[in-house]
């Protein structure tokens, strides 16, 4: 490939980047505004400033859109979690746990994004990358278990993190209240349970 070539190549990567970041942009916004459950292609271009077909180059569908825009949200979800294990030293897993609870509560695309998922495993570029990210926010809570390391200690933070997604649910629905519990109450339960 020549260096003209290279360069066009360059250009064309880096137009792809910032439109694809700017489609994001926008879906967040109409995810803010309509919710994410509500989320559809034709409103985000609309609010992107594009022909509907365009985004289809950019994402396959309604349900990649939203695994991406969950996929940046686990991503800061790590970052939230892996900085305050650093402010805490002791009690990393509370610390973590609150931090990934208060994400998950409180971020739309959590609450939609069970129903992007296909019932089945797939190969799909959305799929992989938004999987990525979930290992690697479920890699930070063995970090803050301390573990890790054997099947066993893998399955615990598999359950940990099931049980902040449950609680997640609980807490958005209005239940956890209704049930009287608090989150402190039950993330030292979960400490207490878990932590080595």
């Amino acid at each position: 490939m020549s260096l003209v070539e290279q360069q066009r190549e360059t250009r064309r990567s880096r137009t792809h980047a910032a439109t694809r970041a700017a489609i994001l942009n926008a879906a967040r916004r109409v995810a803010a505004r309509d919710g994410a459950r509500d989320l559809s292609l034709r409103a985000v271009a609309a609010e992107a400033g594009y022909a509907p077909a365009a985004l289809y180059g950019y994402f396959a569908s309604k349900d990649a859109l939203l695994l991406a825009l969950a996929a940046e949200d686990l991503s800061a979800l790590t970052r939230a979690m892996r900085d305050e294990m650093q402010i805490h030293e002791d009690g990393k897993l509370r610390a973590a746990a609150a931090i990934a609870l208060d994400h998950l509560e409180n971020t739309e695309t959590f609450a939609a994004v069970s129903s992007a998922l296909p019932s089945h495993a797939g190969s799909g570029e959305a799929e992989r990358v938004f999987n990525g990210r979930l290992i690697a926010a479920l890699t930070a809570l063995s970090e803050a278990l301390g573990g890790g390391r054997n099947r066993e200690e893998q399955g615990d933070v598999v359950l940990i993190g099931a049980a902040l997604a449950g609680l997640a649910l609980f807490a958005r629905s209005g239940r956890l209240d209704a049930l009287g519990f608090s989150h402190e109450e039950l993330l030292a339960r979960l400490e207490s349970r878990f932590a080595r």
